[in-house]
Order: structure tokens, then C-alpha cells, then sequence
């Protein structure tokens, strides 16, 4: 009888250790889909702030461009005018890459965190 206490006992234990194995699964699977959730919102939310802002900089260099061109008396003054809102067209440029560079960075990092946390536990 002993033999079947024991056998009992195993198999109650092993029984156990498969609900909470799947248990840490279902846990492990949630964790996972809300990290993903937040991630596309996150990238949801800069890409929106970042067209706003993209529309917002072109309108600014397009009303510094009109003011320029009704200020310019000469053709030097036209070609004065070209060569600084050629200047500005690519610091703008600049900018925006190193932005969109940063992004892309930070979503590599955020998604390697998500399936490092997904793959360790």
C-alpha cells in the first residue's frame, strides 16, 4: 500500500508542477502580447507626432521661403536667398534623419528587451 501512496503523492506532485508550467505559459504569453501592444501603440503615437511635426517644419521652411523671396530686390539677392534656404532644406534633413535614426535605435532596443524577456523566462 505504501507503493500507492507514493505513486499517488508523484503523480499529484507531477500534476502540480504541469498546471503551474502552464500557468508560467499563459503568464509568459500575456506578458508578451501586452508588450507588444504597447510597443505598436508607442510606434503608433511617434509616427503621428512625427508627421505633425514633419508638416509643421515644412510650412515654417515654405513661409521663411516666401518671406525671403518678396524681400529679394536683385538677382543676387534671389541667389543669396537660394544658397540659405538650400542650407536650411538640409539641416532640416539632417535633423529629421538623425531623429528617424534615434527612433529606429530605441524600437530595436525596446523589441529585443520584449523577446529577451519573452525567450529568458
Amino acid at each position: 500500500m505504501a507503493g500507492l501512496s507514493e505513486a499517488r503523492t508523484l503523480a499529484d506532485q507531477t500534476t502540480a508542477d504541469a498546471a503551474m508550467d502552464v500557468a508560467k505559459a499563459n503568464m509568459n504569453t500575456l506578458n508578451f502580447l501586452f508588450g507588444a501592444q504597447r510597443l505598436l501603440l508607442a510606434e503608433f503615437l511617434f509616427a503621428s507626432n512625427e508627421m505633425f511635426e514633419r508638416a509643421r517644419s515644412e510650412m515654417h521652411l515654405f513661409a521663411e521661403f516666401v518671406a525671403k523671396m518678396s524681400g529679394a530686390h536683385s538677382v543676387k539677392g534671389i541667389a543669396e536667398m537660394a544658397q540659405e534656404c538650400a542650407r536650411h532644406q538640409i539641416d532640416f534633413a539632417r535633423r529629421d534623419s538623425e531623429r528617424l535614426f534615434n527612433h529606429g535605435q530605441r524600437s530595436i532596443e525596446t523589441a529585443a528587451k520584449l523577446l529577451g524577456r519573452r525567450f529568458d523566462s
